[in-house]
């Protein structure tokens, strides 16, 4: 590895305030890889080597390293080790649906549990989702999804908290109104109209993770499906969700339109 990499990586991690320390390291590796200091294909350390550099356990370590595997900046072979992708994730242009829709059908309603509604600085993986720079202001939205009296499904809801301009009005901030009933995605659609989209859901799989696996009922190894939705507005950026969804919740209808 680069000596610029080694240094860059191995200056002290602190978690920011209501955020976990997992987030800070995935961050630090995600900016090392966007500025080339990581380069395509080249191999990570491992997650000891890491964890000393850092001054962080390995098991913050190895949650780090799962979601940039889960957001397409690295990926693993293995017995070998974790490698840099050969080319970032993009942004595409299909259409998308609010994820109680997705995960939802005929007599089949899902519950939304509000976990948490923070304002907090954007990640590395969550700025240019939602248009911004890393560091800047953004609303970060969790849930539960839960279908027949059972979770199904982890939501993560990104979108700045800089002002926004709808329906040719003036730019303001956002004020989306959380009466727990809906995901931000829903709550956008309505306050949007017709105007927001287009968009782009990516399908990748992964392991849950032990701090996931208590929201869902499950065990840190067991798989979940992972849906990344990216939506613009205005053909920006606008709002980025990661949801991570059990085996529990069946087969999953992909719809199509021309």
């Amino acid at each position: 590895m680069h000596e610029d990499a080694v240094r860059f990586l191995s200056q002290p991690v602190e978690a920011q305030p209501g955020s976990p320390l997992r987030v800070a390291v995935y961050s630090r590796i995600a900016e090392a890889i966007r500025n080339s200091l990581l380069t395509p294909g080249s191999m990570l350390p491992t997650e000891t080597e890491l964890g000393a550099d850092m001054k962080v356990s390995r098991t913050v370590v190895r949650e780090a390293l799962m979601l940039l595997e889960e957001d397409g900046l690295i990926r693993a072979r293995r017995g070998v080790g974790r490698f840099v992708a050969d080319t970032l994730p993009r942004i595409g242009i299909e259409r998308i649906r609010p994820f109680e829709e997705v995960l939802g059908g005929p007599g089949r309603q899902v519950e939304i549990k509000r976990i948490q509604v923070v304002r907090q600085p954007a990640s590395e993986f969550a700025a240019p989702g939602v248009g911004i720079e890393p560091g800047e202001d953004c609303w970060l939205w969790e849930s539960v999804l839960i279908r027949d009296g059972e979770p199904i499904a982890q939501l993560q809801e990104n979108i700045s908290a800089l002002p926004v301009r709808f329906a040719g009005g003036a730019a303001a901030p956002l004020e989306i109104n959380d009466d727990g009933g809906t995901t931000l995605l829903a709550a956008l659609t309505k306050a949007a109209g017709r105007g927001l989209g287009p968009g782009e859901c990516q399908i990748s799989l992964s392991q849950v993770g032990p701090s996931r696996a208590k929201l869902l009922d499950l065990r840190a190894p067991d798989p979940v499906l992972v849906l990344t939705q990216y939506v613009k507005h205005a053909n920006r950026p606008f709002y980025l969700a990661k949801c991570l969804i059990a085996d529990r919740a069946g087969h999953l209808s992909v719809m199509q339109s021309l």
